[in-house]
């Protein structure tokens, strides 16, 4: 199940070492090994500021700030990815939906739907900090 699309993002290929020598240890693991950061540990959990999460791998934009919401689940939680830049693939247990950067592949963590947030789509992107980098609105 494949995230809505309007522009979809331009694609980046690397091998796996040529990961390995532009993202740390634990944004390779997290990033291409599908990994999880401890909750209530990333910098993104509580961040409130203005402006636009990035892929830390490729750059590519994934959510804006206005999309952010506090869960209480201890990750950085959206409501919605811009458009075209998240893709939505069910776990192979069928249990959970992975999200990942359309460009490149990289894991940004699940999307759960019908928690009951109080949001306009009633979805929460549960998302890595570490997966993620932040431009400021100002910037």
């Amino acid at each position: 199940m494949a995230a809505s699309t309007t522009a979809p993002a331009a694609a980046v290929q690397k091998t796996e070492e040529e990961w390995r020598t532009v993202l740390s240890p634990e944004q390779f693991r997290i990033l291409r090994q599908k990994g999880t950061e401890w909750a209530g540990t990333g910098k993104y959990n509580k961040h409130k500021e203005d402006g636009v999460y990035e892929c830390a791998a490729c750059g590519t934009p994934l959510y804006k700030s206005t999309t952010k919401f506090d869960s209480g689940c201890g990750w950085p939680a959206f409501f919605e990815g811009v458009p075209g830049a998240i893709t939505e693939t069910r776990d192979k247990d069928g249990r959970r939906v992975e999200i990942t950067c359309t460009a490149c592949g990289g894991h940004l963590g699940h999307v759960f739907r019908g928690e009951g947030f109080k949001t306009p789509t009633d979805a929460r992107h549960c998302v890595n900090s570490i997966s993620l980098n932040f431009t400021p609105a100002n910037k």
